[in-house]
């Protein structure tokens, strides 16, 4: 009844969709916690030996425009960043900016990982920019329909462009000072658009994992999951690719049945998933569950390849007859939730849209703001 919009939504593999749901979210939320945690320990190691690492960084705000390029609106909101001079070789040393992406920014992204490793070695300035609409990067109405048409990559890469400038004056930097950009995934694909479209103002860009060929049908991205899926040396197979394909397509066959109701209980849905997109909000959050951990594999947020194929694959009692790869399915869902502490799978579209997992949190107004003149990005 429903399938000419349900048909191009059977997963990874036949599916023309790069949206998994809110699933794919949380397990990105979950890796970015569990980094924080450990970035928070080894804070807390150096603190115990003597140093004081977070003495050294600052929060600030910079007032940036909504608009760049409508120079007769004139709103503005406060956009969070962090600076961490700790090992900055002044006044020539260069300077390292870590790229926000769709989430809030923390001062332990001037304190850890890999660009902080480099900024130690080579004596750089370290920043972190949130993006804008993101953490506290955004205004109380900021997420009205009528102001989204704002969040955009252009307005985030001016925004760069802005807090370069700010930076530059605030630190009396010059040509002297090597700027290099650091991103992953979307924010990595906004480092290297950064150093694409203002080659004055930045050296190099670290892009990783960054998609910068923007496509509508990003299918080719449920492709590689695919062929994770059956990539030996990470314990995938072809027949678990198979299984895979078999498991979705039961789903999509009970549905199409209309066996709602019973696909409802066995995956553990909040509700019923009677609307067609209801249905697809279902079969994307499934689908996360795979994408999740090809794009984690052994990072500790998720099962493996190996283990999420072993899963699918492994010989069981508790696995007989037609219905083996839709039970096995079922099994993983019920892993994601005990793992992930959800009672039950959210597949309501209309929730989905609202951004209901979302939280933004409220502005500080007691800080003071300052503003900056914004240079001809035109």
């Amino acid at each position: 009844m429903f399938l000419s919009s349900t048909r191009f939504l059977i997963l990874l593999l036949l599916l023309n969709c790069v949206d998994a749901g809110r699933v794919l979210r949380k397990i990105k939320q979950r890796l970015r916690d569990l980094q924080l945690q450990e970035a928070k320990q080894r804070l807390l190691l150096r603190t115990a030996s003597g140093h004081q690492p977070l003495q050294h960084v600052k929060e600030g705000r910079i007032q940036q425009p909504l608009n760049h390029f409508n120079r007769q609106d004139v709103s503005t909101f406060p956009q969070r960043f962090f600076v961490n001079e700790a090992f900055w070789r002044r006044p020539d040393g260069p300077v390292f900016l870590y790229i926000g992406g769709e989430g809030p920014i923390f001062e332990f992204d001037v304190l850890a990982g890999h660009h902080v490793e480099m900024a130690e070695e080579h004596g750089a300035l370290l920043l972190a920019l949130e993006h804008r609409f993101y953490g506290d990067s955004i205004n109380p109405d900021g997420l009205e329909t009528e102001n989204l048409a704002d969040l955009s990559s252009q307005q985030a890469l001016a925004d760069l462009a802005v807090f370069h400038q700010h930076m530059s004056q605030s630190f009396n930097l010059s040509s002297s000072n090597t700027w290099i950009s650091f991103g992953g995934s979307y924010s990595g694909a906004l480092s290297a658009w950064f150093r694409g479209k203002f080659p004055h103002l930045v050296f190099g860009a670290v892009a990783s994992s960054a998609p910068v060929k923007a496509t509508l049908d990003f299918s080719a991205y449920n492709n590689i999951v695919g062929l994770s899926l059956m990539n030996e040396a990470v314990g995938g197979s072809e027949k678990c690719l198979a299984v895979v394909r078999e498991a979705f397509a039961a789903v999509e066959g009970a549905l199409v049945g209309g066996n709602i109701s019973q696909v409802a209980v066995d995956f553990g849905c909040c509700q019923i998933p009677k609307d067609p997109d209801d249905q697809i909000e279902l079969m994307q959050n499934l689908a996360g569950i795979f994408m999740g951990s090809v794009q984690y594999n052994e990072e500790g947020v998720l099962m493996s390849v190996k283990e999420i194929c072993g899963l699918m694959t492994n010989k069981s009692e508790a696995f007989e007859g037609e219905v083996e790869a839709y039970e096995r399915l079922v099994r993983l869902a019920q892993v994601y939730r005990s793992t992930s502490d959800e009672p039950c799978l959210d597949v309501s579209h209309e929730k989905n849209g609202e951004g209901s997992d979302g939280h933004v949190p409220p502005l500080r107004q007691e800080e003071s703001r300052e503003t900056v003149d914004v240079p001809d990005l035109h």
